[in-house]
């Protein structure tokens, strides 16, 4: 083998602008589904009634906090095509300013729209009964349409 073509099997030809392309957008695409995923975990999005007359709570802080139940249906159809609903309910909780929109504009029957996260605990009753709690902490509130 002659030396320089030793030299050339054994140094790595650099690659082009062109050739390094398809690397820079994979990692550039790598980068904003990472970014776009960490901002999606634990996020809830809701669209709903409110089943109650929201609780709103001052504390001695001074802050407010609102408590609601919210109802989501889902409509479809049986194996006999018959119309079915199911209903689940939502115990949502909402600080801050958030509490103060749902003071000032949410009645019972409104349909609301919220973000927010789930959060659960666990805890024991009297008897010694295990139970678990899943509320979801509210982000943002929307107020849609007419109350039901």
């Amino acid at each position: 083998m002659k030396s320089s073509q030793k030299y050339y099997s054994e140094v790595p030809l650099k690659k082009s602008k062109k050739e390094n392309a398809p690397d820079t957008i994979s990692k550039s695409k790598f980068n904003l589904k990472s970014s776009i995923m960490s901002t999606l975990k634990n996020n809830v999005q809701l669209i709903g009634h409110v089943g109650q007359e929201p609780t709103i709570t001052q504390l001695e802080s001074g802050k407010k906090v609102a408590r609601i139940s919210l109802a989501t249906n889902e409509n479809y159809k049986n194996a006999n095509e018959e119309k079915q609903s199911n209903t689940q309910w939502h115990t949502l909780v909402a600080w801050g300013k958030a509490a103060g929109i749902v003071e000032k504009y949410v009645t019972k029957g409104k349909e609301i729209a919220i973000t927010g996260k789930l959060t659960s605990r666990s805890y024991e009753t009297k008897e010694g009964e295990k139970r678990s709690v899943t509320k979801i902490m509210v982000n943002e509130i929307l107020l849609l349409g007419s109350n039901k």
